[in-house]
């Protein structure tokens, strides 16, 4: 009996490109692993025979970041969710990071993928995820729907944690704006313990500002936005290259990361910029917690725009 073929690690790989924008979306995870235009690299991505690092390009749901303990109550229900940052005792970055997507769609410019999430101790409750994948001239963009194909109102959240690159140009020499007026306090296990504005303080982005030694790993909130959503920017030192990243009203966090607990090369390389429609640990807060209802779809889109 022959051999199978080896596979790349993060499975099949699908490639869209159009005007000079060139996308992977991964089978594994459905996340971004590669997005790049005429050649220049605008995500620090992954190659196809490794694993995922960093969580790079991943989709992140039905939670983003952190729950304390994994533990959580719902509709009167205490449920304990399995531990996967260990070091930390959380539930970190939801169920679907890992699981197997499938094609559904795929053109030259954009591909849409699916993953069924089947009920499971901890979140037993039954999602439906799509996700439409597409380059223009615009840039990236990414198009999800989430719906509830079950028989019980069912606790929601959203993210995608893409690493951001300028070419050239080291995260210290970045300058970053960030369109959120507070900032989530968090405890040494980075999970919130409070809500404090940014204005005066060495945490305000809301106008450009070099990163230098800053050590970045927060959400920030009360996004100011206009009737397309809201846009973080990263720019290089003499403002003539940059990128920035948007996403739809859907979206009320930004959670900022300058890779510091990544290791070896990662280290410091890229900035992740995550949309998240919640803060950390919102299945225990509430705050901001989407609540599906029986057959509700929720729908939001992001994007990255080079060139800005």
């Amino acid at each position: 009996m022959d051999s199978p073929e080896p596979r790349p690690l993060s499975g099949a790989q699908w490639t869209i490109a159009a005007a000079g924008h060139e996308a992977v979306i991964v089978e594994v995870g459905g996340g971004l692993r590669t997005y790049r235009q005429d050649g220049v690299e605008h995500v620090d991505g992954y190659a196809t025979d490794e694993i995922c690092p960093g969580s790079a390009g991943q989709v992140l749901a039905p939670w983003p970041n952190r729950i304390r303990d994994g533990a959580y109550t719902f509709d009167g229900q205490s449920l304990q969710l399995n531990i996967t940052e260990p070091e930390r005792n959380t539930a970190i970055h939801g169920l679907v990071n890992w699981s197997s997507w499938h094609l559904i769609e795929q053109r030259p410019d954009e591909v849409t993928i699916g993953f069924d999430l089947p009920p499971q101790p901890g979140y037993p409750w039954p999602l439906r995820l799509r996700t439409r994948w597409s380059v223009g001239t615009e840039g990236l963009r990414g198009e999800h729907e989430v719906t509830n194909i079950g028989v019980e109102p069912v606790p929601f959240g959203f993210s995608v944690h893409p690493y951001l690159r300028l070419p050239g140009v080291p995260v210290e020499e970045i300058a970053l704006q960030v369109p959120g007026r507070t900032r989530m306090l968090v405890d040494g296990r980075l999970l919130p313990v409070g809500v404090t504005p940014v204005a005066g303080t060495e945490y305000d982005y809301t106008e450009p500002r070099r990163i230098g030694d800053a050590v970045l790993d927060h959400a920030f909130g009360e996004v100011t936005r206009d009737d397309d959503g809201s846009a973080v920017t990263l720019r290089g030192p003499d403002g003539s290259s940059g990128l920035s990243i948007w996403a739809d009203a859907q979206f009320g966090w930004w959670q900022v990361y300058t890779g510091d607990t990544l290791t070896g090369e990662r280290f410091r390389r890229s900035v992740a910029v995550e949309p998240m429609t919640c803060p950390p640990d919102a299945f225990r807060s509430g705050r901001d917690l989407i609540v599906l209802a029986p057959g509700e779809t929720w729908r939001g889109a992001w994007g990255i725009r080079p060139g800005v």
